[in-house]
């Protein structure tokens, strides 16, 4: 689907404005075509109710915005050893194989569907992301033949040129939220 698509939208808008679309069109249909044309009319709605359910469940399941802030307060105090686990057990329950690569630019190998991430993480609490440590990991992305690579920046600002490259070369930034989101999808160490 595309990113900017009607659907696309609606899935990211809360659930309610797929319901509300739907409504407007079903009583515009029931308004203004004649009365044994206006029901098949209305079914045209279907896509928007399927959508904007498909959006309620996906709200629904969500962290709260205080579970989120729990999470990254959480992930802030935690030194690399700890942090690296989180990480690891985050993505392999979201269904990755996930290998740990030292010594490499890269911390992270994520394996999926025969898709291969790398992933750059050790640098998540710095105080300001620029372009280079993101070269690193293109380059590490092109030298093993990855599908695409993630760079993870907790704390700081990520700076222009930075967002530019990474746009630029196919890099996921995941930053201070989608990081905790995706931290509060592990589980507990020890599990």
């Amino acid at each position: 689907m595309a990113p900017n698509s009607l659907f696309a939208i609606l899935l990211r808008s809360p659930w309610w404005i797929s319901f509300a679309a739907a409504a407007a069109i079903a009583l515009l249909c029931g308004a203004l075509l004649p009365a044994h044309l206006a029901p098949f009319a209305a079914v045209g709605v279907l896509p928007l109710v399927v959508v904007g359910s498909m959006a309620a469940w996906r709200q629904w399941r969500a962290p709260s915005a205080a579970q989120v802030e729990a999470v990254r307060a959480s992930a802030a105090a935690m030194p690399w050893r700890d942090f690296s686990a989180a990480l690891e057990r985050a993505w392999q329950a979201e269904g990755h194989t996930v290998s740990r690569l030292n010594g490499q630019p890269a911390d992270l190998r994520l394996e999926r569907g025969g898709q291969t991430l790398l992933v750059m993480a050790r640098r998540w609490k710095a105080a300001t992301h620029g372009a280079e440590p993101l070269r690193e990991l293109q380059a590490a992305v092109q030298a093993q033949q990855a599908s695409a690579g993630v760079y993870v920046a907790l704390q700081g600002q990520v700076s222009e040129n930075a967002r530019d490259f990474a746009r630029d070369n196919g890099l996921v930034l995941m930053e201070s939220d989608a990081l905790a989101v995706l931290l509060s999808k592990a589980p507990a160490a020890g599990r």
